[in-house]
């Protein structure tokens, strides 16, 4: 069984995110962990979500972990409420040193997702040079490339 930390939103209402990836991990026989980078009311595809972002609370979670020896065999990122969130999370990346798939959840059908803005681009390009594989969707992939 691996050990498997997921890095992403909750969205409250929506199928995605924490709400799908922890039970899928779980169904797959591996042990989920998450990350939740914010609480969303609603996944970005409705407009004006109400969102508690985790930005500043991101790396005592990690520090915490570090402290009681808690490793994981692979890292899921995906989406990050904040452009800042992309610099601590490649710091956490580093301490942890394992296995990265970076899923760059910005937009889709060619629109960037409402609470994303140009610094998201910028800070997911820099965190997407960590990541051990990367699966922008065909939006997120031309946005990356510019």
């Amino acid at each position: 069984m691996k050990h498997i930390l997921s890095i992403q939103d909750l969205s409250c209402v929506g199928r995605c995110s924490l709400t799908v990836a922890l039970p899928v991990i779980s169904a797959m026989g591996h042990r989920c962990s998450v990350l939740p980078t914010a609480v969303l009311s609603t996944h970005t595809a409705f407009p004006g979500p109400e969102v508690a972002d985790l930005t500043d609370r991101l790396e005592g979670f990690a520090r915490h972990w570090q402290e009681n020896g808690i490793s994981f065999d692979l890292v899921s990122v995906g989406y990050l409420s904040d452009p800042r969130q992309a610099e601590i999370v490649d710091r956490i990346l580093e301490q942890i040193g394992s296995f990265t798939v970076l899923d760059p959840v910005m937009g889709d059908h060619g629109k960037l997702y409402s609470r994303i803005s140009s610094d998201h681009i910028g800070a997911m390009k820099r965190l997407a040079a960590r990541a051990d594989v990367l699966l922008p969707n065909v939006t997120e992939a031309a946005f990356l490339t510019g």
